[in-house]
């Protein structure tokens, strides 16, 4: 498969998983987590006012279905001006037009930061990770700890502990756990979408990582869309940077992962100073 094809691919339904967020949420949750999703010229600028972070507020897709323009980019901003967000994440693909969509990011004041990695995965066979741990595929008995476990590792309020637990049971979502005994320990989820899968919310209570739960969610996951009939499998993470242990990108590799390119991020901060 071209990497361009790919990478285009997965820009889709990585913007189709974060929209899911959205409509897994109900109008209250909404209005209690300031919840929104704007369309901007092609794009998709989601943002959250009460407990987000760039997990949530950023804007994927700009420059894909169409060229994208300084005046869209200024409308995104202000978008986010208006609800009080001051970081958030401008995705540019490398496959966006005009390029170079970075030259365009920074005439509109908007600075570089932290890069994603984008990972691709072929419908290969993976081994099974050994653990003591036990996984499994959950139902909405589990949606709470779920939400609970994955908002808190990313540093969400409990408004999105709540929008979380609503994708356990949704149409394309495949949701898995880590069980020490009857405790819940780690989370991962799969989205799969015409024939494209998407791993997504992997996260582990900090007392049990360094016991195999992500490397073993990964590889059940991984499983799990092989079994679907899935062409191409896909996830990102932080770009490799010095101080940073890489634990997620280094299971990544270990699981048959390749690297498919940088996808730069610029906001109106940069990078912030620190770890």
């Amino acid at each position: 498969m071209e990497m361009e094809h790919a990478v285009r691919r997965l820009e889709q339904i990585e913007a189709e998983a974060l929209t899911e967020f959205h409509r897994a949420a109900t109008p209250d949750l909404k209005a209690s987590a300031g919840l929104e999703l704007h369309h901007v010229d092609g794009c998709r600028a989601s943002l959250m006012r009460r407990g987000g972070n760039i997990v949530i507020n950023r804007c994927i897709g700009f420059g894909l279905a169409q060229p994208g323009t300084i005046e869209g980019l200024i409308k995104i901003g202000q978008i986010y001006a208006d609800a009080g967000i001051e970081r958030y994440f401008l995705h540019l693909s490398p496959e966006g037009a005009p390029q170079p969509l970075t030259e365009l990011a920074e005439r509109a004041g908007l600075i570089r930061d932290r890069a994603w990695m984008k990972f691709v995965r072929e419908d290969l066979p993976v081994a099974q990770r050994i653990t003591a741990l036990e996984v499994r595929e959950i139902d909405r008995d589990h949606a709470a700890d779920f939400g609970r476990i994955a908002s808190g590792a990313f540093g969400l309020g409990a408004p999105a502990a709540e929008i979380l637990a609503g994708l356990v049971g949704r149409s394309g979502w495949h949701v898995f756990m880590s069980f020490d005994g009857a405790t819940p320990v780690g989370t991962g989820a799969l989205f799969v979408k015409d024939g494209v899968a998407w791993t997504d919310w992997a996260a582990t209570r900090p007392e049990y990582r360094r016991r195999g739960s992500q490397s073993a969610l990964l590889a059940r996951r991984v499983a799990v869309a092989v079994d679907l009939g899935c062409d191409l499998i896909g996830t990102c993470t932080g770009e490799a940077v010095p101080g940073d242990e890489q634990a997620s990108y280094q299971n990544l590799l270990r699981c048959g992962f390749e690297e498919a390119g940088l996808r730069e991020n610029y906001s109106p901060t940069g990078r912030p100073a620190g770890p």
